[in-house]
């Protein structure tokens, strides 16, 4: 399915508006890299937020306001610092150095996953706290259980649990910093990329004065951002 995405995209996109180094198979990888460390990180952050959102926003415990604090806090973690943190992590030295995950596509997971995870939670903890209490009373006077009062709750906070997924999507998929090192920037020999996403190489061909492939890439970002919008709006009904 990624693969069919990436494909996609470059059809979009006029291939003969550049020669593209290494030709199509560059760009295609870079592209394919970049969905499936996104997707699977905001995908695993997803799972995870979700329930916090829950617990925190309807839960009392102490310390919660602490939580909410932290979750607060984790929105505008710096990258760098998450990627030096899980760099040391998957390092020979750290507790996951076993697992040999440095500049892997598991490491920039890790990282995105890390820096995606607060972003979700907070928007779907405000999304979810402002259902009206009314919907749950109901629900609950109905006989419904945990599991069915919080099954209504994210019914009506759908659409705003969906924005901050997207939010998060943004956050992982235009990720630079953290990526950069914990992944490292790696390509083959032939060209096909293994740990290079589009905002490293757009980082990179920049660098090395490619400005016309750099501007490619970045106009490929755009699009699959634009796209993956696109079909959140079409199957939210426009409501986002």
């Amino acid at each position: 399915m990624i693969a069919s995405i990436a494909a996609e995209t470059l059809q979009a996109l006029d291939p003969a508006m550049i020669e593209f180094p290494f030709e199509r198979n560059y760009v295609e990888s870079i592209v394919y890299v970049s969905l499936y460390v996104s997707l699977t990180a905001v995908a695993l952050s997803t799972m995870v937020s979700l329930p916090i959102a829950m617990l925190v926003g309807f839960a009392e415990f102490p310390g919660k306001r602490f939580a909410i604090a932290l979750v607060n806090t984790g929105m505008g973690l710096p990258s760098v610092v998450v990627g030096l943190v899980v760099l040391f992590a998957v390092s020979n030295q750290g507790p996951l150095g076993s697992l040999e995950l440095v500049f892997t596509k598991e490491a920039m997971i890790m990282s995105q996953f890390v820096l995606a995870t607060p972003v979700i939670t907070g928007v779907s903890l405000a999304a979810v706290t402002s259902v009206e209490e009314g919907v749950r009373d109901a629900a609950y006077a109905m006989g419904g259980t945990r599991v069915d009062i919080a099954l209504v709750t994210i019914k009506e906070a759908r659409y705003g649990i969906v924005t901050g997924v997207l939010a998060g999507l943004g956050r992982a998929i235009s990720e630079v910093g953290s990526v950069l090192i914990v992944g490292g920037n790696i390509a083959g020999a032939d060209g096909t990329a293994i740990t290079r996403t589009l905002t490293t190489a757009i980082q990179l061909e920049a660098r090395q004065g490619r400005f016309e492939l750099a501007l490619v890439l970045g106009a490929i970002l755009l699009t699959l951002v634009l796209l993956v919008n696109a079909v959140v709006l079409r199957f939210g009904g426009g409501r986002i």
